[in-house]
């Protein structure tokens, strides 16, 4: 069947638009030389009766994914349903070879024909990740990637290939990413611009950020492919004074920026639902300078406010203005003497900077450290200024990585309208060694004017650890717990005030001995403590020494308090003895009540002997328990400094 191609019918309708002249010719002639065949092919063409076929077929991807996010297909028999009540359905019935189908189909095999493409591009979401379909292959769930892709009009093959993009996605990368997009395939490498494409690239002035290279890393010297013509177009554009002055090139440029902002912005999103963070920051980056046509680190930046051109931009930057701070301090006067512009175009040049947001405060602290095994960061806000009398809103995405790439907390906020000091708190898992934290604040309109902070954050050793503990316990120290095992039959206020000797020592670790050759009795049944009352003897500090000295000579271990200052003179002793028990430790307490208050002096030093040290090891620890009757039952312990 005879036909003409979608390119020849654009190119000869163009064509025949142009004949005659319209301010003087009512009518155009038009000469087509043609085979006789294809002579009603145009003649259609020209006089409006041409059959319009459907172009569903060749984009039927990313209009079913598109009735699947609006939920208006739920399940693959909806899905093809949808699709036979479409005009492609219609024409395929009427003109099937059109559509590589049989002529003389049956309406069986035609029906089962569409439901195998149905279910063809519905199986490719599915393998994309694009839409989640159940194990019997019914039902069907958009997915985000699906959401984005629908979100941004992108084609399939430029979201998979956005898909497919690294993990550390560079700047670089993301721009090769938007020059091989389907969107602007159309733009072809022709032969006459392959030499000023050269020149660019060769980059003798260093212009351009990027560059194509070759096999060795240079630069290359030929460009070759579509991609490669657009990589250098939209790298000489994004310098913000380009050197292409072609109209053909120009319009390139202009569908290059366009469509790339667009398929960034979606990048963008996609990187953050991935939680990479340098995808999103670098995709970020891009779409905003796609849309303004610079660079973040360009001259011309200046060119981003109302009222200020290239030429204008030029000679303020020939006068040293270049940032949006330079031009809030630089004179109005001078402004117009180095533009050539009469008196109030500097005030208005100054004024148009109050289009611009309000300036914001990014601060980084880190208030806890090692809770539950994170660290918890602050990150706090602060506007500094408000912004101009601006109609337009503007926005920023605030987005937190750490090193090993991975987003943290991230969050669109409306810059002019936030509550500020606005804080958000994350919690950061504890750094083997080291790591920093890094803080972006991407306005999503202008460029220059981006605030990125960072944070280190250090692994504490396991002394400093431990030495925190220790001074959070010595700050806090623990209660002791202590048994007082009291005889009922003893009344205590009408008991002579006097001074008790307790010590409790198992048998098998420390033995036991008596000042005083005092009895105890034996416990039955290891619960109950019989305490048995005798009188007070009267002793002197004499009597006390010798009868230690005696004792000594009898037991191989002494028990030595060096830091412990034993009364003098005359003391009471009495012979009530209580054994204080308590679970998997034995304390040695010796209660001195001191009624007179005498002293007694400190006695000499006392080596340690190897029983005792070894006691030590095994968990006893003696106590020296000083009770005064004077205070109405209050009791104070004294560590004996033997641990």
């Amino acid at each position: 069947m005879l036909c003409i191609s979608f390119e020849e019918k654009v190119f000869m309708v163009q064509m025949c638009g142009r004949a005659g002249r319209p301010p003087f010719d009512d009518t155009g002639m038009v000469i087509i030389m043609t085979r006789r065949e294809t002579v009603h092919l145009y003649e259609n063409l020209l006089n409006g009766c041409e059959v319009v076929e459907s172009q569903l077929l060749s984009c039927l991807t990313e209009h079913l994914l598109a009735e699947i996010v609006q939920l208006t297909v739920s399940d693959i028999t909806k899905a093809i349903e949808w699709l036979k009540f479409s005009y492609l359905y219609v024409r395929m019935k009427t003109n099937p070879m059109n559509y590589a189908i049989k002529k003389g189909i049956s309406g069986d095999s035609l029906e089962k024909h569409v439901q195998d493409i149905c279910v063809h591009k519905v199986k490719e979401l599915s393998q994309c990740q694009m839409v989640w379909v159940d194990e019997d292959g019914f039902l069907l769930r958009p997915l985000d990637p699906g959401r984005l892709m629908t979100k941004y009009y992108l084609r399939f093959d430029t979201m998979k290939q956005i898909m497919r993009t690294p993990e550390s996605c560079s700047l670089e990368d993301a721009l090769h990413v938007v020059c091989s997009a389907e969107e602007i395939a159309w733009i072809q490498l022709r032969r006459n611009e392959k030499k000023l494409l050269n020149d660019i690239n060769a980059d003798k002035d260093g212009r351009l950020r990027f560059h194509i290279l070759g096999d060795k890393g240079r630069k290359k010297k030929r460009i070759q492919t579509r991609e490669e013509k657009i990589f250098i177009l939209a790298n000489d554009c994004l310098t913000g004074d380009p050197s292409v002055h072609d109209l053909s090139l120009i319009q390139d440029m202009n569908s290059i920026c366009s469509n790339g902002f667009r398929i960034a912005k979606c990048m963008k999103e996609y990187f953050v639902y991935k939680r990479n963070y340098k995808g999103a920051v670098n995709s970020a980056l891009l779409a905003k300078s796609l849309d303004q046509k610079l660079w973040d680190d360009s001259p011309y930046l200046l060119k981003q406010l109302p009222g200020i051109g290239m030429v204008t931009a030029k000679a303020l930057h020939s006068m040293g203005v270049k940032s949006f701070e330079a031009l809030a301090e630089a004179d109005p006067r001078r402004i117009e003497l180095v533009t050539g512009r009469k008196y109030p175009f500097g005030n208005h040049i100054k004024d148009s900077l109050l289009s611009l947001p309000p300036k914001v405060d990014v601060k980084l602290a880190e208030i806890e450290n090692h809770i539950e095994g994170k660290s918890k960061i602050v990150v706090t806000l602060t506007r500094k200024a408000e912004s101009g009398q601006s109609v337009k809103g503007h926005y920023a995405d605030m987005i937190i990585g750490s090193e090993d790439n991975t987003i943290l907390f991230h969050e669109k906020i409306r810059v002019d309208q936030f509550p500020s000091p606005y804080c958000a708190t994350i919690l950061v898992p504890i750094p083997q060694e080291k790591q920093t934290i890094k803080a972006d604040f991407i306005f999503e309109e202008y460029i220059g004017i981006d605030v990125h902070q960072k944070l280190s954050l250090m692994r504490e050793s396991n002394s400093i650890v431990l030495l925190k503990r220790n001074r959070k316990q010595a700050s806090c120290p623990p209660t002791e717990e202590i048994y007082v095992i009291e005889d009922d039959n003893i009344n205590v206020p009408h008991l002579p005030t006097k001074e008790l000797c307790t010590l409790s020592v198992d048998k098998d670790s420390i033995p036991s001995f008596d000042l005083l050759d005092e009895s105890l009795d034996e416990v039955e049944d290891g619960h109950s403590l019989e305490v048995e009352e005798e009188k007070c003897k009267m002793i002197t500090e004499k009597t006390v020494f010798d009868h230690i000295r005696q004792k000594a000579k009898c037991f191989s271990l002494l028990s030595a308090f060096d830091n412990i200052r034993c009364p003098s003179l005359e003391v009471f002793l009495s012979k009530d003895n209580a054994r204080l028990k308590r679970r998997n430790h034995h304390h040695e307490i010796v209660v001195l009540d001191d009624e007179d208050g005498l002293e007694v002096p400190q006695p000499n030093g006392v080596n340690l002997p190897v029983e005792l040290k070894n006691a030590e090891q095994d968990g006893i620890r003696p106590y020296l328990t000083l009770n005064d009757h004077h205070i109405a039952g209050s009791s104070n312990i004294v560590d004996t400094g033997i641990m």
